[in-house]
């Protein structure tokens, strides 16, 4: 595989001093100029950017100008998010192509919409002729979620009207892509699989009959072989990632794309690379690599003191990925709890009784409970903090036999339903391109010819 390496590790070394030596910022500047860092207030709540009808998230109340902790809620269109999921699951049948529908249009279908939501979604599934050799097969990448953004970016070259941003075509564009999505991120992972693991591929095509936890299944299994019970909790899996409000960092880089005017696919493309941060969506593998730091180290993972010591060097930055961050707890919004989170813990704790998981789902039950006390008793900080949506759906995914691979990959197949939707609104209610601004702190220099310098 061709590799550019032809920049010397001194030459970059050279460059790199260079650059540290004319971009230092003193922090101090920072509440100088009363920056709103991360676009976050001084009490860590989001700097107000915009309004929307499609998302709502609390995880706290102001009162008197003081940030009360309280349960967390998030609402999709109005509806409470767990409301949903759980009258799906109560009615065992497949809510994500439901939660799709709310999230683009604003109401609950009826069972006519849904059924020709569903068909519309399936026939829209196929790639384009000769896309999956051209744009996946010859250009193998060590992360799906930098082909799913390659890939969604192709698509344009497939669109007879791709700069066009009426509402009837971005509509078209976007149902095109979250249909897509899961074919797409499937036949990238076989490829990876080939390229980097010399492992076979196994393509499968997709049934027009299934819903899209069933596609999803169906693609990346080898035998094709999968259980309801199975194809419905991924199914959960999906709605609850779906959307999560205009002010998480790959929705908001959707909409920032989407205010300048340009295409649909540059801008979903936008949020998959934002979703593949480590901080963001990235944080489910990571919490997945924690759990190999804990069963590495720690002879009993259901021993609270032996966990508890584990964490207290993960925090000191001692252990783990040396980051300091116990993956998959805390949040920027929610404090006492993350409804996300509730709902997979109880799918997690429901599918891993009595099998090789349970271990792994008490290690996590283990680090939630007692990372709020360890990390105030090491950082001698006592915020509020819960486990959030990643904590838990690393464990329902490896229970899936899904590989590590496709994790944040899923979340993407799910999210994009909520990028979509914003951009929608964004394209219809926004009207200003985002611009914020940056205080530039240099002096003024006066030029010095080549010679002098």
């Amino acid at each position: 595989m061709y590799t550019d390496n032809k920049i010397s590790d001194s030459n970059i070394n050279i460059l790199c001093d260079q650059i540290r030596k004319y971009n230092h910022i003193e922090p101090s500047d920072f509440d100088r100029f009363n920056v709103k860092r991360g676009l976050r207030n001084s009490d860590g709540t989001g700097v107000m950017a915009g309004i929307s009808r499609v998302c709502s998230v609390g995880g706290y109340l102001i009162d008197d100008g003081e940030k009360v902790p309280c349960e967390g809620h998030l609402y999709f269109r109005g509806y409470e998010m767990s409301d949903i999921v759980n009258n799906v699951i109560a009615d065992d049948r497949f809510g994500f192509e439901e939660v799709i529908w709310l999230l683009l249009f604003g109401s609950l279908p009826t069972k006519d919409q849904l059924d020709n939501f569903c068909d519309i979604l399936a026939r829209c599934r196929e790639l384009p002729d000769d896309f999956i050799e051209d744009m996946i097969m010859k250009a193998p990448s060590p992360n799906v979620m930098n082909k799913l953004s390659r890939s969604v970016l192709a698509l344009y070259s497939y669109d007879n009207n791709p700069d066009d941003t009426s509402l009837e075509n971005v509509l078209r564009q976007c149902i095109n892509i979250i249909a897509k999505l899961p074919a797409i991120m499937a036949y990238s992972y076989q490829v990876k699989r080939r390229h980097y693991y010399r492992k076979s591929m196994y393509i499968h095509p997709t049934k027009p009959g299934h819903r899209t936890a069933e596609t999803i299944l169906n693609s990346i299994r080898p035998n094709k072989t999968f259980t309801d019970k199975e194809a419905k909790l991924l199914d959960t899996c999906l709605m609850v990632h779906a959307e999560h409000g205009g002010g998480n960092n790959s929705t908001f880089a959707t909409r920032v794309l989407t205010s300048s005017g340009t295409d649909t696919y540059a801008a979903i493309a936008a949020g998959i690379g934002s979703l593949k941060g480590p901080k963001h969506g990235g944080a489910n593998s990571k919490v997945s690599e924690m759990i190999g730091h804990f069963n590495e180290n720690v002879n009993d993972i259901t021993n609270e003191g032996q966990v508890a010591d584990f964490l207290r060097k993960i925090i000191r930055k001692e252990a783990g990925d040396g980051s300091g961050l116990v993956y998959g707890m805390g949040h920027a919004v929610y404090t006492l709890s993350d409804p996300r989170a509730k709902i997979l813990k109880t799918k997690a704790q429901e599918f891993s009784a009595g099998t090789e998981f349970e271990k792994d789902f008490a290690l996590l039950n283990l680090i939630e409970t007692l990372t709020p006390e360890i990390f105030a008793e090491v950082k001698g900080n006592s915020k509020a903090m819960c486990a959030n949506v990643d904590l838990y759906s690393g464990l329902i995914y490896k229970m899936l036999s899904i590989p590590a691979d496709l994790y944040t990959p899923i979340f993407t197949v799910a999210r994009v339903a909520g990028w979509s939707a914003h951009r929608i609104e964004e394209i219809l209610t926004g009207g200003k391109i985002i611009r914020p601004a940056y205080k530039n702190i240099n002096d003024v220099h006066t030029y010095i010819p080549l010679e002098k310098r």
